[in-house]
């Protein structure tokens, strides 16, 4: 099989997508980035009103945040040959009373399996948040979302579990210094590795 023809006409068919087009408040814009060369690949939640207006994936105060845990240059992170970037929901759900809406569970029954059979190469995957956490780990991880990142060392070194980088958590990086002081320097140290081979 040729990983690269093979997954560049499947992400062909992700971004022509309209499966969900009847419920999502903007119309559908597929956001994902993917390589057959890929060794990373996070995985979030679903793009935010700001990432759906630009087309570009983590454009924003929380992808900042992101890049600096990660230890990347914006560079870096978007060289779709080393970094994928493919989140639960592929498109912006829309406004709820907390905040965005879930991400939508059609993309990752239409497309998640034949992205990632595509992308042989990926060593570590970054599962930033609950959605990503509860489809990637299922029954391994923990009763909450601290506990699951508390526990990473569990899922290394092919996952890393982590919260979102939005500024909304603010208070939650502050009541986990741990995270800061345990997790990532693990995180970037990985990834340091991987980027080098």
């Amino acid at each position: 099989m040729n990983h690269g023809t093979d997954l560049e006409t499947l992400l062909s068919a992700v971004r022509a997508c309209r499966a969900c087009a009847a419920e999502l408040p903007l119309g559908p814009r597929p956001i994902v980035r993917a390589s057959a060369t890929a060794r990373i690949l996070i995985v979030g939640q679903a793009p935010g009103l700001r990432v759906h207006t630009s087309g570009i994936p983590w454009d924003d105060q929380s992808g900042a945040r992101l890049r600096g845990w990660m230890g990347v240059d914006q560079e870096t992170f978007y060289d779709a040959a080393r970094i994928a970037i493919i989140p639960m929901g592929y498109c912006y759900p829309g406004r709820g009373k907390g905040g965005d809406l879930p991400p939508r569970r059609e993309c990752a029954q239409l497309w998640l399996d034949q992205l990632l059979a595509r992308m042989p190469h990926i060593a570590l995957t970054l599962l930033i948040g609950q959605y990503a956490q509860r489809h990637f780990l299922g029954r391994r991880r923990k009763a909450s979302l601290t506990a699951t990142v508390g526990a990473w060392p569990e899922y290394a070194p092919h996952y890393i579990p982590l919260p979102h980088p939005s500024p909304r958590n603010q208070a939650w990086f502050q009541r986990h210094p741990w995270f800061g002081q345990e997790v990532l320097p693990a995180l970037r140290t990985r990834i340091a590795a991987l980027l080098a081979a």
